[in-house]
């Protein structure tokens, strides 16, 4: 594998960032430009149908992405040695918070469909209730680890 990495080293640290840009990015995106705009309609219904929506539309552009970002972070852990090196503990701090990065968007799927699922029955509360969280906790504490695992990434890029 290490063959492999060190022949296509600048293809797979391209991937590697251009995921993570792109999975960070369109949440910083969602949260502070399009949840903005979706605060201006007025119908609570429409709200939550537009907010569902653009979140549906996140997630299936993130994913491939997120999916990309694991595949090379294996590529770069193998291939530069990390597992076995003194940055060992930063990369597994990495792997940590992508892993938790990972499940929360997990959770975020879930609550998106469920809350399109309850809102096509017509149950604003509960509809509300599953997707409220995700732009008021879940998107947000993404952005925090993703920000912090982009640092990481960062500073063992430099020191390699």
């Amino acid at each position: 594998m290490q063959e492999f990495f060190l022949e296509y080293k600048v293809i797979i640290v391209f991937l590697h960032i251009i995921s993570a840009v792109v999975w960070v990015g369109g949440m910083i995106a969602m949260r502070f430009a399009a949840h903005q705009s979706f605060l201006k309609i007025e119908s609570p219904h429409k709200r939550l149908e537009h907010i569902a929506y653009a979140l549906k539309r996140l997630f299936n552009i993130v994913l491939p992405f997120v999916i990309i970002l694991i595949v090379t972070a294996v590529f770069m852990i193998k291939g530069y040695g990390l597992s076995q090196s003194d940055f060992a503990p930063f990369s597994h701090i990495k792997e940590g918070i992508w892993t938790l990065m990972f499940i929360n968007l997990l959770i975020m799927i879930y609550r998106r469909n469920r809350g399109e699922m309850l809102l096509n029955k017509g149950d604003m509360v509960g509809a509300k209730e599953q997707i409220e969280l995700i732009g008021k906790f879940m998107v947000p504490l993404n952005i925090i680890l993703g920000i912090t695992a982009i640092f990481i990434g960062t500073y063992l890029s430099s020191t390699l």
